[in-house]
């Protein structure tokens, strides 16, 4: 018998022996991480094809409909990657809409898979919006990079080709759509039972890192599976405890840059409001051209780009010293004014939208301060612009402050070792979580930093930190 037949005749051999112990053992949480079996397609133990996935599925339950990837197909990974990435894949696996309640239907979720090594960890990364750009050739994830990984994308479920219930009824339209189920706990549910089957490939150790709101799915996902993985590392997460939460007002106010810098900043809101007629009328030129269409009017969109301004100009880390003189003309002011804060962030729908609807629900976001611009502007109030601009058909959703208090008491009490990542003067790091001091949770707070705060673009001796730490945590040379 040859190696890959061998490999065949035990892999179904230990799945049989799965499904004889019943469906408690195949679905224990303690136990996942101890399921997998040898790996069985490949002949070449340093190769990963695309039979591998084929067979996880035969762990899955015969009479279990979900967690059995399909649609699996290679893609390009780009020459500079090739020290890092020997392959990569992308493909669907199969989710309950309702992880409480499988028999409510099934959706489809992308996954894309870059691997490394079966030796080296993975890295599970917890996209909080679309998966698609991980189909790039030159896509790589900071972690995985650094650590040679092997790195698993999980589109966010509702986003892009993964949002339930659209896939069987072209029907629906986002504004009908049901929302019910747009929630943390069932985004890690998803996460949980890609790390399940996929454990059958990758025995190493598993880390779990995301970005902004996939940061904050990390944190989430750790939460509700602290078992799952051995290492987090969220990337400028906030954790929100309101709508409007009202801790972002007061930072941008007083921490962000320094006093001069807030000054220029509020001169050039200033000098854009009392321009309201050139600006209203280049704003819309400018929207018409780009075919962007908004819920409400140009004079309200212009008002709320203006209180936009700070936020979009410390979350992306911008240096006041770009900002035209007031002295400028329309034309100069009104190009940099829509660069810094893009007028389309504010458009009736796009391809981030359900991130709203969450936003809404339990994740929170920010309000706006409108008393320095007391009458300057044409709204009235800015209270309830996440319904009045963002939600589909201005629905309407209450907010569930129980996410951020779980999340707010887990990072303080949990033993997990998690690693926060944070700029400096990013709006969001004023709602970062509180650190609780102790050896499992390391904080590293970029100087001058923004929304870009990366590991890789942290002072030397803070960069060289974190990457040991994180290879002390998982036991690397």
């Amino acid at each position: 018998m040859n190696i890959k037949s061998l490999r065949k005749f035990v892999a179904v051999a230990f799945a049989s022996a799965m499904l004889f112990c019943g469906s408690a053992f195949a679905q224990n949480e303690d136990s996942l991480r101890y399921l997998a079996g040898p790996r069985f397609a490949s002949s070449n133990v340093d190769s990963l094809v695309l039979e591998d996935f084929e067979w996880c599925n035969r762990y899955v339950l015969p009479n279990q409909p979900w967690a059995r990837f399909s649609d699996i197909e290679r893609i390009p990974v780009a020459g500079q990657l090739k020290g890092h990435l020997k392959a990569k894949y992308r493909m669907f696996i199969t989710q309950p809409i309702d992880h409480k309640h499988p028999e409510k239907g099934l959706f489809k979720q992308r996954v894309i898979v870059g691997f490394a090594d079966f030796k080296a960890p993975t890295v599970i990364i917890t996209e909080g919006y679309t998966a698609k750009y991980g189909a790039n050739p030159r896509y790589d994830e900071e972690v995985a990079f650094l650590l040679k990984c092997n790195f698993v994308l999980v589109e966010h479920r509702y986003f892009n080709e993964s949002v339930p219930f659209m896939q069987d009824d072209s029907t629906i339209t986002w504004d009908k759509l049901n929302w019910d189920y747009m929630t943390a706990e069932q985004e890690a549910a998803d996460l949980h039972e890609v790390r399940k089957a996929l454990s059958h490939l990758f025995y190493g150790k598993w880390i779990a890192t995301g970005i902004s709101k996939g940061g904050q799915n990390c944190m989430c996902y750790t939460m509700f599976y602290p078992k799952d993985v051995d290492v987090s590392v969220p990337y400028v997460g906030p954790v929100a405890r309101a709508q409007e939460d009202g801790r972002h007002e007061p930072f941008l106010r007083d921490s962000t840059g320094t006093a001069e810098d807030r000054a220029i900043i509020y001169n050039f809101q200033l000098e854009i409001l009392k321009r309201r007629a050139a600006m209203e009328t280049l704003l819309s030129d400018w929207s018409e051209k780009n075919k962007i269409t908004y819920n409400i009017s140009i004079p309200e969109v212009l008002d709320y780009c203006v209180l936009e301004f700070p936020f979009a100009f410390w979350q992306w880390g911008r240096k006041t010293s770009t900002i035209p003189a007031t002295t400028e003309s329309d034309d100069v002011l009104f190009k940099y004014f829509v660069d810094a804060v893009g007028p389309d962030y504010f458009q009736s729908w796009d391809d981030n939208a359900p991130f709203f609807v969450q936003a809404a629900k339990e994740l929170g976001y920010y309000g706006y301060d409108t008393k320095p611009f007391k009458g300057l502007l044409k709204i009235k109030s800015s209270k309830g612009y996440l319904r009045k601009i963002f939600l589909p058909g201005g629905r309407k959703f209450k907010f569930d402050k129980t996410l951020y208090k779980n999340l707010t008491s887990f990072v303080a009490t949990t033993d997990n070792k998690m690693m926060f990542i944070y700029g400096e003067w990013d709006p969001w790091s004023s709602v970062r979580p509180n650190s609780p001091g102790h050896d499992n949770i390391k904080f590293y707070i970029a100087p001058g930093g923004s929304h870009r705060a990366r590991i890789s673009n942290l002072p030397p001796d803070m960069r060289e930190e974190a990457v040991k730490t994180l290879k002390e945590w998982l036991g690397m040379k």
